[in-house]
């Protein structure tokens, strides 16, 4: 779909058919665009539209760079986490004189939220460096929320793990098992949250040093690229701060599992040592050969004696491990 923002410009949809684009369109956005709306573009604005390959190369050379007179531009938005899938997906900014081109094969929540407040307020879509920079801002604000809620949920997770209930009782296994999947999935998020704050660092830095986007861009903007540098880079840093914390909640959460499993072994292990003795007495009295006999078989008190003997070698033991704090 090709949609177009500016003066006059609402978010309507454009015929790949027609002959042009509205000349006060200052944000042209193609989402799964086809090859006739690719050439619409390309015809009308004279650039060339990267395509879903070309966007995905890493490497910056192929991400950031100048030609004719216009800059390319890609950046990795996250975006599924509202499905509980967050994933990253490539987005590609065209600047050529008054003209924003975005490119995108995904509708990440700060896009489509951007695209709703442009139709509101038409100041946000004045020109196209407003429009980029003010677009960049949403997606970064989308992080920061993103970031408070992983906050929020390391908090939570850091409660379940360390603070016991009101008996004082221990944490069970199997929810300890449970927490590692949310930890999991915090650190999955987290991962692809500092992912999109890289490549927005880099294409904020890039923009820093345009000469084309000097001239072109307000004083204002220029001012906003550089706001807009330090809070990604304070994101980075925050993100980096909570992902060593869940770090740290993910080995206190194996070590607490490591805990109660030994737990387990050591109380099979003190009930074997409390019922060998009496097992070994048991099978000793209970021998009965054809040429072999207890003489105290016939003694009236041998059966009460075994049985004495054999709770005495029980307790004992168990007396012996409560005294020593092992059980």
């Amino acid at each position: 779909m090709l949609r177009t923002y500016g003066p006059g410009c609402d978010g309507n949809l454009v015929d790949p058919k027609l002959e042009k684009i509205p000349d006060e369109a200052t944000w042209i956005d193609l989402e799964e665009p086809t090859n006739e709306e690719e050439q619409l573009v390309e015809r009308c604005i004279t650039v060339d539209v990267p395509t879903q390959d070309e966007m995905s190369e890493i490497e910056p050379s192929s991400r950031l760079y100048e030609q004719n007179g216009s800059l390319y531009m890609t950046v990795s938005v996250l975006f599924g986490v509202e499905d509980g899938v967050p994933s990253s997906t490539p987005v590609g900014f065209v600047l050529t004189g008054n003209r924003l081109v975005t490119i995108r094969y995904a509708t990440p929540k700060p896009v489509r939220a951007f695209m709703e407040h442009a139709r509101r307020d038409p100041e946000l879509v004045r020109d196209a460096p407003t429009v980029l920079v003010r677009l960049l801002d949403a997606i970064i604000d989308r992080l920061a929320d993103e970031l408070e809620n992983v906050g929020a949920e390391i908090e939570r997770l850091s409660s379940a793990i360390f603070v016991k209930d009101a008996q004082d009782r221990r944490i069970p296994a199997d929810k300890l098992t449970r927490l590692l999947t949310s930890i999991g999935r915090a650190q999955t998020l987290v991962t692809k949250i500092r992912y999109t704050a890289v490549s927005m660092n880099r294409l904020l830095s890039f923009l820093a040093g345009s000469k084309l986007l000097h001239e072109a861009a307000q004083q204002d903007t220029r001012n906003h690229i550089a706001s807009l540098t330090t809070d990604v880079t304070s994101l980075s840093e925050h993100a980096s701060f909570l992902s060593d914390n869940l770090t740290f909640l993910l080995d206190a959460s194996l070590g607490l599992i490591s805990i109660e499993q030994n737990a387990a072994m050591k109380l099979f292990s003190w009930a074997a040592v409390v019922f060998l003795p009496p097992t070994l007495i048991a099978g000793i009295f209970g021998m009965n050969f054809h040429y072999f006999y207890f003489p105290d078989l016939s003694w009236p008190y041998g059966y009460p004696l075994s049985l004495a003997l054999m709770l005495a070698s029980a307790v004992g033991p168990y007396l012996y491990f409560k005294k020593r704090g092992w059980i």
